[in-house]
């Protein structure tokens, strides 16, 4: 799982070799313009697309890892920015379409390269440094920290199923297991999270991440 997060964050290129403030800098420039700037300025929109690919050669990250998360992406992001049209009745709210779909996508990009050129350890460090609020930075830790954990129990969740099932189950039964797995895995990460959160409060815990710099 942590491959999948941050698998080159620990690589050595030029881009790993840069300042962790100018790569937090140049990403959140990069979301801004890509945001901002209406779809109408695409060539912008393309710059913007070629530059963060330059960055990507530029850290040794392969295109074929950029690809399989912009695949997962991309449909969900497709299915939010059609309604804007479809609650037009497809006339108008085409612009705003394509405006989602370039921000959000530049912006998964930008993200991408970022957490890929910096261990998330060193990205907190950074967000400290600029005056984030000790909370966000908390949440921030703790998803990082406890997403593996939760992983973990989603694995031994799908083992169980497919013991029961043998694997040979009908369509409209997997998605009803689907959606009962994913009720259970909540129920089971709230429970998860009681218990952290008691065992940290009585180990003095005051809300706020202090490490090592």
């Amino acid at each position: 799982m942590s491959d999948y997060l941050d698998r080159y964050g620990r690589s050595k290129s030029i881009c790993h070799r840069l300042p962790a403030q100018l790569k937090l800098w140049l990403t959140l420039v990069v979301v801004f313009v890509a945001v901002l700037v209406p779809i109408q300025y695409w060539p912008l929109h393309g710059m913007l697309v070629c530059t963060i690919f330059i960055g990507f050669s530029l850290a040794r990250i392969p295109l074929a890892y950029v690809l399989r998360r912009l695949a997962i992406f991309l449909p969900m992001m497709l299915v939010l920015s059609v309604s804007m049209p479809l609650s037009q009745g497809f006339a108008t709210g085409w612009e705003i379409m394509f405006s989602i779909l370039a921000g959000s996508s530049i912006s998964l990009l930008a993200g991408l390269w970022l957490v890929n050129v910096m261990p998330f350890q060193q990205l907190l460090a950074t967000l400290r440094r600029l005056w984030i609020p000790d909370v966000l930075i908390a949440l921030l830790a703790f998803m990082y920290r406890y997403i593996f954990v939760l992983w973990d129990e989603l694995d031994k969740m799908r083992v169980a199923r497919r013991a029961r099932t043998y694997g040979k189950a009908g369509l409209w039964f997997r998605w009803k297991v689907s959606a009962q797995l994913i009720g259970m895995l909540l129920i089971r990460a709230m429970s998860r999270a009681e218990r952290v959160h008691g065992a940290m409060c009585a180990r003095g815990w005051d809300g706020r991440i202090r490490t090592l710099e």
